[in-house]
């Protein structure tokens, strides 16, 4: 590391934007290391103000409040990626802020994200914008029915997004009150995986093995480590992460979010999404990996040799814990009978109001094979429930 790129070292200060779980586990993983962590978040009982060194609340469009905030802070990073950029160059303003306002910008528009992947050589689903019903059909017609119309901007866990089986769906989607559209062709995959990524400021990159995920409902709920690919596939998906990473040019963390086909034997790699942030499917690095997505995130935007992302074990695996579980009066899952079960960690988020769909925490597991961390992983979820 050259001089223009010192390191922040252990005892400053890192801020970040937003008050959710991923930032909740940032600030305990920088606290680890002997950082402050102050948090922006819009409520004093949000998850990462129970941690953090110290919180200020405001709305992201106050910048007074944000500028108050960044000018008691080292470094910056954030959460989640839909911030204002204004809200990001006010924060860039007193203190170097990763990832910058460009990033968020691409990161915010699924076709602008989309198009800068595809012009950078890299493989993305087929992908059109779309506007009406006619234009549905058009992406139809081309890339084959089904296909998935999403909304430009927002959206998550499968939200702002409809799977088309044929022209008549795509008359009954409000095109107008959802903005603009962006239509993907339907890849039938082998299997869903991501792969994150942590760069630093001198381009340095170190990815995490590359984990595999089965959603529910749009809503991730079970990964795994190692992956069930080849091992050229694992090599490839590694490498085309790291490509994402530096055509974005992102500092901190990317998550690539990409699909498995097999087509005549061979395994073929498309990215869907990417997140610059840390990512639900890295949870399982907590305990699975050396270093986990969070420590490096501290350690890629503060300047510090990346962390040891190898597996502890053979095996490793996460499992969601959704607002379901809570019964309807608020009674609470049965942590005693869960944490029964040998070698199963439990992670809740402190949110205080569950909700169906709502993501309230996880639990985590390693052990020599897939089939036994995902047997309990699963026997300690089940007994959750009274």
């Amino acid at each position: 590391m050259n001089s223009t790129h010192a390191p922040i070292l252990p005892g400053s200060t890192i801020g970040m934007v937003g008050g959710g779980q991923l930032g909740r586990m940032f600030a305990m993983a920088a606290a680890k290391l002997g950082y402050r962590v102050g948090v922006f978040c819009g409520s004093s009982d949000e998850p990462a103000a129970d941690v953090a060194s110290f919180t200020v609340c405001g709305p992201l469009e106050d910048h007074s409040a944000i500028e108050a905030f960044a000018d008691r802070c080292d470094v910056i990073t954030l959460e989640f990626e839909n911030i204002p950029a204004e809200t990001i160059a006010a924060c860039g303003r007193h203190a170097p802020t990763y990832p910058d306002a460009s990033v968020l910008a691409t990161a915010q528009d699924r076709l602008l994200e989309k198009s800068t992947l595809h012009d950078a050589g890299l493989p993305v689903t087929p992908f059109m914008p779309v506007h009406n019903a006619d234009e549905a059909c058009k992406a139809g017609e081309s890339f084959g029915w089904p296909i998935i119309v999403k909304t430009q901007r927002s959206g998550y866990d499968g939200k702002g997004q409809h799977r088309l089986e044929n022209p008549e769906q795509a008359a009954n989607v409000d095109w107008e009150g959802g903005g603009d559209w962006i239509a993907e062709a339907m890849i039938d995959f082998e299997r869903e995986v991501s792969v994150v990524v942590a760069r630093r400021v001198d381009g340095q990159c170190q990815t995490f093995p590359v984990f595999e995920n089965d959603h529910q409902n749009h809503i991730l709920d079970l990964t795994t480590l190692p992956a069930n690919i080849s091992t050229e596939t694992e090599t490839r998906a590694r490498e085309i992460a790291i490509e994402a990473t530096r055509c974005l040019d992102v500092v901190g963390l990317l998550c690539v979010e990409m699909f498995v086909q097999k087509r005549n034997g061979e395994q073929r790699i498309y990215i869907n999404e990417v997140a610059p942030r840390p990512h639900n499917s890295g949870h399982v690095t907590i305990e699975g990996c050396h270093t986990s997505q969070f420590e490096q995130h501290v350690r890629a935007i503060c300047g510090l040799p990346l962390g040891d992302t190898d597996l502890v074990a053979p095996a490793a695996g996460m499992i969601n814990l959704l607002g379901d579980l809570w019964g309807e009066d608020g009674t609470q899952p049965d942590w005693p009978a869960a944490l029964s079960v040998d070698g199963v960690s439990l992670h809740l988020y402190g949110k205080h109001a569950a909700r169906v769909g709502r993501k309230m925490g996880h639990m985590s597991a390693v052990g020599e094979s897939l089939d036994d961390v995902t047997a309990r992983l699963r026997k300690a979820r089940k007994l959750l429930q009274r």
